[in-house]
């Protein structure tokens, strides 16, 4: 691994630090019920058994469940209906687990094998 590459990779890395603590945070500040956070924090990992269909169909259900456009969606819908209070906290629930995924180096998946990840240097893009 080239410094260029472990660079990118820290900084990545750094970037889903502060997402983790930020969504945090803001769990804490909007009194959010730590019983649903033990509940869904590792829901989205349940789309690793997409890889049971395959590398491909592995990735896309994992990149689906692991990307933040998710989250970004769904707190967004929050702001539009806001008669559904559990909205936003899901929300981010769902960014923490992200964030701490990738912290811990777990990126999203190329097809190529449940390895090979946007923050791995043996993913082949």
């Amino acid at each position: 691994m080239g410094a260029t590459t472990g660079s990118v990779r820290t900084l990545l890395q750094l970037e889903a630090l502060a997402l983790f603590l930020g969504a945090l945070a803001l769990y804490w500040h909007v009194s959010g019920d730590w019983k649903l956070f033990a509940i869904l924090i590792l829901v989205p990992d349940l789309s690793m058994v997409g890889f049971l269909a395959g590398p491909r169909v592995g990735a896309a259900t994992y990149n689906t469940a692991h990307a933040t456009i998710g989250p970004i969606a769904l707190a967004a819908a929050s702001l539009l209906v806001p008669q559904q209070p559990l909205l936003l906290p899901i929300a981010l629930i769902w960014f923490v687990h992200i964030g701490f995924d990738r912290m811990l180096g777990f990126g999203l998946k190329y097809p190529t094998g449940f390895g090979n990840t946007h923050l791995s240097t043996r993913a082949a893009a």
